[in-house]
């Protein structure tokens, strides 16, 4: 390791032993169904292998846990999983140990060390949470290596890294403070105030201030801290994050929040688009139009991948491929976040006053509410107990609409059939279900 290098993690120690981070308080309980769902081993194994994992005795390592708050959302994510913890801050490592014990969760341990020592755990893991650390090491291929050599062979990491692009009034303030003698240790009480000092006295068309200046630093010295005085604070843009991953002999899966990176929705109308950008665009890989997605629309504060080994994934036909046989030997899941006292009480309400069901309302994955009406509704009950088989879930479609309102004929069941397969089909997309094929 280099002088330099050891240096910077020196500095990062320091600052995250002076401030530990997050500064969520101990007795705070994570219940977002947003979060959850995104820490969850189901969600990311189902989207790269379109098969239901259970999280039972699963290894999972949160890299860089800070004082443990995603540790514990990891464990509430994924019941039965053992939870090891790792971070360079021995006072963040001390308030982890703390949370999950003040919680009461068991099968779980932390350890105080660097990212690029993760081999000598001895340990290989189903599932790598890597957030907001991988921007902060001195050599960030050293860490997605050390990271790579402990994920199982089907294993997934998630990881991210600040956006060049989305970040750069932050990245540029810091180098202005660094170069004014700022951030030489620890930052410290004085540091923040002098950043608050000086903002307020840079007059108001100043660009830094208008851009990377917002009220809430005036009395946050977190938030202050992590976007102006953050140590070894870095950004990428997607090319050179691939660029990383192959480095590192690791495989870009999707963007953990890949709804939210759709560049043919930024445009009004597509066929209004001229010719030359159409073809264009068609002629772009998937990872280069999400390239194309940073530069014209950079909102993504992260980065936010998963990624694992090459050549790792299973083959598997996409529901929107399949077959009438596909879907005869299907099995239904309800992702596990959904599955809630919350989520029955609600559903069960809406069934028997016949309204709609707002089911976004028990996990906002999209842009805009998404309803059923209450007689689909009826057919995730059974969910909620156990995963159905498709033809289950015909039957108790007939049994619930044994007419066709129209002619009041007896329902076909190939109609039914068909009525069943388009609900789950919307809700696959969305992630609100899970398809699985036996065939």
């Amino acid at each position: 390791m280099s002088i330099q290098t050891s240096d910077l993690l020196e500095k990062l120690r320091q600052q995250f032993d002076n401030t530990p981070y997050p500064r969520i308080p101990l007795e705070s309980f994570p219940t977002d169904p947003n979060r959850l769902y995104i820490h969850s081993l189901v969600t990311a194994y189902y989207h790269r292998n379109r098969k239901v994992i259970s999280t039972k005795d699963r290894m999972i390592l949160d890299a860089g846990c800070g004082t443990g708050y995603k540790s514990l959302e990891l464990a509430v994510a994924n019941p039965g999983a053992r939870i090891v913890g790792i971070d360079l801050s021995e006072e963040s490592v001390k308030l982890a140990r703390q949370r999950l014990e003040f919680h009461n969760v068991e099968n779980v341990e932390f350890h105080a060390m660097p990212l690029e020592e993760l081999p000598s755990l001895g340990m290989e893991f189903d599932y790598i949470n890597n957030d907001e650390v991988l921007y902060l090491l001195p050599d960030s291929v050293v860490g997605l290596r050390a990271m790579q050599s402990v994920l199982k062979p089907d294993g997934i990491l998630r990881t991210n890294f600040h956006s060049s692009l989305q970040r750069d009034v932050y990245l540029r303030s810091q180098k202005f403070f660094k170069l004014v003698g700022l951030m030489e240790g620890a930052s410290c009480e004085s540091d923040v105030e002098l950043v608050r000092q000086t903002m307020r006295n840079l007059k108001n068309d100043v660009f830094i201030k208008t851009t990377a200046w917002r009220p809430i630093f005036e009395t946050d010295d977190e938030r202050l801290l992590v976007n102006h005085l953050l140590q070894g604070d870095k950004g990428w843009t997607l090319p050179q994050f691939f660029q990383a991953l192959d480095a590192a002999e690791l495989e870009f899966i999707n963007m953990s929040d890949w709804r939210t990176w759709d560049l043919l929705s930024l445009f009004q109308d597509v066929d209004e688009l001229p010719i030359t950008i159409i073809m264009g665009l068609a002629d772009k890989s998937y990872e280069e139009q999400l390239h194309l997605f940073e530069l014209l629309h950079p909102v993504h504060r992260l980065l936010d991948i998963w990624c694992g080994h090459p050549r790792a994934a299973h083959t598997y036909t996409p529901v929107s491929e399949w077959t009438e046989q596909h879907w005869e030997n299907s099995i239904v899941h309800l992702h596990p976040q959904l599955i809630t006292a919350a989520f029955k009480e609600d559903l069960i309400t809406c069934i028997t006053q016949l309204k709609t069901f707002e089911i976004s309302q028990h996990l906002n994955i999209t842009d805009s509410p998404i309803t059923i009406d209450s007689l689909m509704a009826a057919c995730l009950l059974p969910l909620l107990d156990a995963p159905q088989g498709m033809s289950d879930l015909v039957q108790r479609w007939q049994k619930l609409r044994p007419l066709n309102p129209v002619t009041l004929e007896a329902a076909d069941e190939k109609d039914s059939f068909e009525m069943a397969k388009q609900l789950l089909l919307q809700l696959e997309n969305l992630g609100y279900i899970l398809l699985e094929c036996t065939v």
